[in-house]
């Protein structure tokens, strides 16, 4: 069995040696805590929406059936987003109340202000009440609740090694890239979005490459079980042209 000290013995290597180990692993982990997510949201929306109000919800077009069904007892929407917030408030507030709200700005608090530490519940009780905001229909997405969960993921990874404060902090910041990489199929996005989503305006450089390695790592775990069909489909042959005529077209949409 290898031990902790063994593992940080080889953190003396040099840096990309090093990020490739740790970054690496918060990839595999972010990505199966993504796949937990994704199907936590899977088994709400079914318990919540599909049986309470006979509805359920039509997934993007890389994950399911883009069309609208109709909803069986429409009186029962308020009902369900009601209870499903109350529940998802009371599990918050009991277990981790840092765990509120949309989740990236948790994670950032966590990088400026706490040393890039966050407590071991919180992606587990993240995970459990994002999933039921929005299994109830709830005003939710899938990227802050994401951020926040591989975020933990990543500074856990970091309190377990015992890295110093600025690698931890990067830790989280990887977490944050891989975990947005993972859950929307975009792995350079991801990992663009975890260096400069926790500044105004500037870029957390030192995070660039680690984020790319847990980003592209964390990708492959989720999309090996999802499928790498992208989140909102993929567009027919014929409808990309590489005419130089249309990449005038195409500089003009970068532009705007």
């Amino acid at each position: 069995m290898i031990k902790a000290d063994n593992i940080r013995s080889y953190l003396h290597l040099g840096y990309l040696q090093k990020w490739l180990l740790i970054a690496g692993s918060i990839g595999v982990v972010a990505g199966a805590g993504a796949i937990a997510f994704f199907e936590a949201i899977k088994w709400s929306t079914y318990l919540f929406l599909g049986l309470g109000a006979g509805f359920y919800p039509p997934g993007p077009l890389g994950e399911g059936e883009p069309v609208v069904r109709e909803i069986a007892r429409r009186w029962m929407i308020p009902v369900i987003t009601t209870v499903g917030g109350l529940l998802s408030g009371l599990i918050v507030y009991s277990f981790a109340p840092e765990a509120e709200g949309h989740g990236t700005d948790a994670a950032i608090d966590a990088f400026h202000n706490k040393g890039g530490i966050i407590r071991a519940r919180v992606p587990l009780v993240k995970i459990l009440a994002s999933a039921i905001t929005i299994g109830s229909g709830g005003s939710a997405g899938r990227e802050g609740p994401t951020a926040q969960i591989a975020a933990g993921f990543g500074s856990l990874l970091g309190q377990a090694l015992k890295l110093n404060v600025m690698d931890r902090r990067i830790a989280l910041a990887a977490g944050i890239g891989a975990g947005i990489g993972a859950i929307f199929k975009a792995p350079l996005g991801g990992a663009l979005l975890s260096t400069e989503i926790l500044y105004l305006q500037g870029f957390e450089v030192e995070a660039l490459v680690p984020s790319f390695i847990a980003s592209l790592i964390g990708y492959i775990i989720f999309a090996g079980y999802t499928g790498y069909v992208p989140v909102f489909g993929q567009m027919a042959p014929s409808a990309v042209s590489l005419d130089p005529y249309n990449l005038l077209y195409y500089a003009v949409l970068g532009v705007l």
